[in-house]
């Protein structure tokens, strides 16, 4: 899975949302905390807003703000919003392939890598990231030494 600087931006923009408790957050204190172009960060934001993740408001007063707690608010609810889909194979949905042959059984691999990437992204909410108390099968998962390993 490649997961873009978009989403990347946006999970972290919106952890520091989850940290900062609810209160209005200036686009240019998140941009500043985590590193994220001010202007790359306004359309981040902007797509969130759209899907009704993020609230803001102008002025000296505003900022942006979570829709919902934090908890309620998975990984994979930002990713979706900036990037669609969390699986696509050539831009469209894996149940919609139909593979000939000795490749057959590929749709079913897809199909199992999207399981697995919902299995953590739809667990994992902004208020576990933010707190620190990620899921203990997240936990699991990366303890162990192969996923530290590029290959």
């Amino acid at each position: 899975m490649h997961i873009s600087a978009r989403s990347d931006y946006a999970v972290r923009a919106c952890v520091v949302l989850a940290a900062a408790g609810g209160g209005p957050t200036k686009g240019k204190v998140v941009a500043e905390q985590q590193d994220i172009p001010a202007k790359f960060l306004e359309a981040i934001f902007g797509a969130l807003r759209q899907a009704g993740l993020v609230q803001t408001r102008r002025g000296a007063e505003g900022g942006y703000w979570l829709a919902r707690p934090a908890g309620e608010i998975s990984v994979a609810d930002i990713i979706r919003a900036v990037d669609g889909p969390l699986a696509e194979v050539r831009g469209g949905p894996p149940e919609a392939l139909h593979y000939a042959g000795s490749a057959k059984e590929l749709q079913v691999v897809w199909m199992a890598v999207r399981a697995n990437l919902r299995a953590v992204l739809e667990h994992v909410s902004l208020a576990d990231v933010a707190s620190g108390q990620l899921p203990d099968e997240v936990q699991r998962l990366a303890a162990d030494p192969a996923v530290w390993v590029t290959r």
